[in-house]
């Protein structure tokens, strides 16, 4: 016979006595037939073996079309992936630039929308002034821009018209040393060939 304790906390149960329980023993088990058990150690409240409750069903035919329509769009999503990574920049520097215009805006320094009426009065002035010809009309606005914007803001109008200079400077340099270099390699060549034929 084995005899078991229980270890139950509800009032009115029987549980927190010890309980006899009569279990058939094998040949061999007469020691443990005295022995003391709890009750987590009967097979009776032993955990069932686990096993897999959910199995995956087969794919249908609407996941398989659906699998095969994402493979053959997948160098597309690339394309637009990279795109996007591209330009992302170029998003954030203008929504950036919007976000300090609108706080340049919202507070102004003194006599700014002045100033700017009267500069974009003269663009106006000068899209009056260029009726007849198309180049006229986008050098006597912008030029008529430029000189009213440089006379209200003269220190930038400076500083601009220095970087621009420097850097129409460069440009040019850069376009005489390559016409250069495709003049001067046939110079050489012919020299060279020359050079070779004369005898010395």
């Amino acid at each position: 016979m084995l005899k078991v304790i229980g270890d139950g906390v509800m009032p009115g149960t029987l549980t927190l006595l010890p309980v006899t329980v009569c279990a058939a023993a094998g040949d061999g088990d007469k020691e443990a037939a005295s022995s003391v058990l709890n009750r987590d150690e009967l097979s009776l409240y032993s955990a069932p073996p686990q096993r897999p409750a959910y199995e995956e069903p087969e794919a249908g035919q609407l996941e398989r079309s659906v699998a095969s329509l994402r493979k053959q769009l997948e160098p597309q999503s690339a394309w637009c992936q990279a795109t996007y990574d591209r330009i992302k920049p170029a998003v954030h520097g203008v929504l950036q630039c919007g976000h300090d215009t609108y706080a340049y805006l919202k507070n102004p320094p003194k006599d700014f929308y002045p100033r700017a009426v009267v500069i974009g009065i003269t663009g106006v002035l000068g899209l009056l002034l260029a009726r007849r010809s198309r180049i006229k009309r986008l050098l006597y606005p912008a030029g008529l821009v430029t000189v009213s914007a440089s006379l209200y803001y003269p220190e930038r109008a400076a500083a601009i018209a220095k970087s621009a200079g420097d850097s129409v400077y460069d440009r040019a340099v850069q376009g005489y040393a390559a016409v250069e270099k495709m003049l001067n390699p046939q110079n050489k060549a012919e020299k060279a060939a020359d050079s070779e034929t004369k005898p010395r």
